[in-house]
């Protein structure tokens, strides 16, 4: 399920996280909900293995949910997460990208929706990753989106 390294980031904003990793991990996220689970797993043998701390592993635990979600269920395949170590001036943190080939087109939206918005299960993942990371966003490269967030490491 790993694929090769590549740099995805082309995002000048977030530069100064982008600083050479001491450790990386790529994932193929397969287009299937259950790979959501399975990438969790996989995450979580990572971390413990970088002795990323518990609560830090936690809550990236959560983004990355989030993020391979939302790629599976919103985008195009393929998808493809990202985690690294990166030093963010003189500390380490956590970076989580999920690349995958842009939005899904558009469908129509229905009106008569039984389920009014405030009432709706998704929508949500957006909040999530800004309550748990230090920074995040979308970088947009051509025929693809990388969603990523920074998480500072706490003990």
């Amino acid at each position: 399920m790993s694929v090769p390294a590549t740099n995805t980031s082309d995002n000048t904003s977030d530069a100064e996280v982008a600083q050479p990793s001491r450790a990386e991990l790529v994932c193929a996220l397969p287009h299937i909900p259950e790979a959501v689970s399975v990438v969790r797993r996989r995450a979580r043998t990572v971390l413990t293995q970088w002795r990323v701390p518990s609560p830090t592993s936690a809550d990236a635990l959560l983004v990355i949910s989030e993020l391979t979600t939302n790629a599976i269920v919103h985008a195009l395949p393929p998808a493809v997460l990202r985690l690294s170590l990166p030093e963010a001036g003189g500390r380490r943190a956590l970076r989580i990208e999920v690349t995958d080939s842009g939005p899904l087109p558009q469908r129509r939206s229905s009106h008569d929706s039984p389920h009014p918005a405030e009432h709706r299960e998704d929508g949500r993942g957006t909040g999530i990753v800004a309550a748990l990371s230090a920074r995040h966003g979308i970088s947009r490269h051509s025929e693809r989106t990388t969603r990523w967030a920074v998480l500072p490491m706490r003990a």
